[in-house]
C-alpha cells in the first residue's frame, strides 16, 4: 500500500445562513484554501470524491453533477460518497484509498452542507413532515450510558463549556459564545432529556476539503517547508439499526473500526501513544461515550476523564480542540473536519488551538442512528513511535 499524506487542508468560515455564497461557492471557498495551502491548483488534482449528507437536506439532487463545473474539474474523475453524518470521514478515507492503491497520485476530497437552504428536520422524518430530530433518536442512549457508568449530570455540562472555549479560538467556528459558563449551560432550556439546548451542535452552512497525495508528493511538500500528515491508518464499518444484542451505547461497528485503524498504525495503547483527538461530538455526552469505544478510557471511565479536566486544551488528552461539532455543525461536512483537524495538529498548523507538540491525533465520524462509522489515525511521520 502506498503511503500516503494530507499536504493541504481548507475549510469555510461556518455560519447560520452563508446567503453570500451558492452551494457551488461554499464549495470554492474551501477547495481554494486547500489547494492554496497544498501550493497547487486544480491543474495538479487527479480526482475528487465528494461528500455530503443527503440530498433531501436541501432538495438538490445529485449536486455532484454540476459541482464539478463549478470547481473547475470537468474532465477529472468524480466520485459521491454517502455514509449519513459519518460521509465527511468516510469520504476521506475513500479519497485516500484511490492514492494507496496508485490509482492516482493526487486526490481532492471535499464535503459540504448548505443547511439554510433546506429543511433538516423534514429530512430527518423521512419527508413526513415529523421527526424528534438526532437528540430525540439519540437521547435514550445517552441515558443508558449515564445509567450504566454512574456519571453525573455536569459531565455533559463541562463538555459543552470546554468544546465552546475552544471554538474561541478557532477563527472558521460558528458559535462563538464569550460568556458561555456551566450555569449558562445548566440554565438552558431541556431539549431531549438529558440533553440542554447549549449541549446541541448547531445547524451550519459550511464546507471543507483537504488535498491527499503519494509518499513523493509529502516528502516534497515536506522538504518545501510544509510539514505533511501521514496517514498511519484509516478504517470504516457500518452496522443495522437494529439486531439481537446491539449495544448503541458501545457500537460494535465503532470498535471494530477502532481496533483497525489501531491494528494498521501499530497502536497498542491509544491513551498514551495518540496525543489527542477529534470526536463526532453533536451532543456533548458523546464524548465520554466515544472515548470508551475507542479504547481510550475504560467502559465507564469515560466520563472521568472529562471531570478531571484530562480533554481539555492543556489536558494530557484533548478532545476537540476546534470546538468541534459543538461549534460547528455543516452535517455532510463535519466528519471530514474532525479529519482535517487532527491533520492540522500533527502539521502543528492548527493556531490558538494547537496541542503542543502533537505528533499522532485520532479523528472519527459516525452517523446515523450510531449505524456508520470512520476514524482514521493521523502522524507527524511514518514512524512516530519511533
Amino acid at each position: 500500500m502506498i503511503p500516503t499524506a494530507v499536504v493541504g487542508v481548507g475549510q469555510t468560515h461556518h455560519k447560520s445562513r452563508r446567503r453570500d455564497v451558492s452551494f457551488g461557492g461554499l464549495v470554492r471557498e474551501a477547495v481554494f484554501r486547500a489547494l492554496d495551502d497544498a501550493e497547487m491548483t486544480m491543474s495538479d488534482i487527479d480526482a475528487v470524491v465528494l461528500g455530503k449528507a443527503p440530498d433531501l437536506f436541501e432538495g438538490v439532487m445529485k449536486p455532484e453533477l454540476y459541482l464539478s463545473d463549478a470547481l473547475g474539474a470537468v474532465g477529472k474523475p468524480m466520485f459521491r460518497v454517502h455514509t449519513a453524518g459519518s460521509v465527511g470521514g468516510t469520504t476521506a478515507i475513500v479519497a485516500a484509498s484511490h492514492v494507496q492503491t496508485g490509482k492516482h497520485r493526487t486526490v481532492l476530497a471535499v464535503a459540504f452542507e448548505k443547511q439554510s437552504e433546506g429543511n433538516a428536520q423534514f429530512a430527518l422524518g423521512s419527508g413526513k413532515g415529523a421527526s424528534l430530530g438526532a437528540g430525540g433518536a439519540f437521547a435514550p442512549f445517552i441515558r443508558s450510558y449515564i445509567h450504566r457508568s454512574g456519571a453525573p449530570e455536569h459531565i455533559g455540562w463541562k463538555v459543552a463549556v470546554k468544546d465552546r472555549l475552544n471554538a474561541l479560538k478557532n477563527p472558521y467556528a460558528h458559535l462563538k459564545i464569550e460568556d458561555i459558563s456551566i450555569e449558562k449551560v445548566k440554565a438552558s432550556p431541556m431539549m431531549w432529556d438529558p440533553i440542554r439546548f447549549l449541549e446541541s451542535c448547531p445547524s451550519s452552512d459550511g464546507a471543507c476539503a483537504v488535498v491527499l497525495t503519494d509518499e513523493d508528493g509529502g516528502k516534497a511538500a515536506a522538504a518545501a517547508g510544509r510539514p505533511p500528515a501521514w496517514i498511519l491508518g484509516a478504517s470504516s464499518r457500518s452496522e443495522p439499526p437494529a439486531f439481537p444484542g446491539r449495544d448503541p451505547v458501545r457500537p460494535a461497528a465503532c470498535v471494530q473500526c477502532a481496533d483497525d485503524v489501531y491494528a494498521q498504525a501499530g497502536i497498542t495503547d491509544p491513551r498514551r501513544q495518540l496525543d489527542m483527538a477529534e470526536l463526532y461530538v453533536p451532543f456533548s455526552w458523546h464524548e465520554a461515550i466515544w472515548l470508551e469505544a475507542h479504547g481510550i478510557a475504560e467502559p465507564g471511565d469515560g466520563w472521568k476523564m472529562i471531570d478531571d479536566g484530562s480533554t481539555e486544551l492543556g489536558g494530557s488528552f484533548p478532545v476537540n480542540c476546534s470546538g468541534g461539532v459543538l461549534s460547528s455543525n455543516p452535517i455532510g461536512a463535519s466528519g471530514l473536519l474532525r479529519f482535517a483537524e487532527a491533520a492540522n495538529q500533527v502539521r502543528g498548523a492548527a493556531g490558538e488551538h494547537q496541542v503542543e507538540n502533537a505528533r499522532t491525533a485520532l479523528a472519527m465520524a459516525y452517523g446515523a442512528n450510531s449505524q456508520y462509522f470512520s476514524t482514521w489515525v493521523v502522524g507527524s511521520s511514518l514512524q512516530p513511535f519511533d
